[in-house]
C-alpha cells in the first residue's frame, strides 16, 4: 500500500475531471478523495497498491477528453486509512 497526494494544472474544472478520476479509482480499487481547489486546480489524495496508483497517474495526465492537463505534482505521503473514494466539496 502506498499513499500519493496529487495536485494536476490545466482546465481541469468543469470537464468532469473529478468523476472520471472517480470511476478509473473505483475501478483500480483506490480509496481517497478528490476535490476541486479555488485556484482552478484538482488535488487528489489516493492510496492503493503501487501498480494501480501507476494506472492512475498515468490517466491524471491525460484527464477525461475535454480537459487539458498542464502538469501534474505528487508526492508520497503517510497512509490514512481511507474507506473508498469520493468527490468531496472540502478538504477533510
Amino acid at each position: 500500500m502506498k499513499h500519493l497526494n496529487i495536485e494536476v494544472y490545466g482546465k481541469v474544472q468543469g470537464v468532469y475531471y473529478r468523476l472520471t478520476c472517480k470511476a478509473v479509482a473505483d475501478q483500480l480499487g483506490i480509496k481517497g478523495f478528490v476535490m476541486n481547489r479555488p485556484d482552478g486546480s484538482v488535488y487528489m489524495e489516493a492510496e492503493g497498491d503501487p501498480f494501480a496508483l501507476e494506472e492512475l497517474l498515468e490517466f491524471c495526465k491525460e484527464g477525461p477528453e475535454r480537459a487539458e492537463v498542464k502538469s501534474l505534482m505528487q508526492e508520497e505521503g503517510p497512509l490514512r486509512g481511507f474507506k473508498n473514494f469520493e468527490v468531496v466539496k472540502k478538504i477533510k
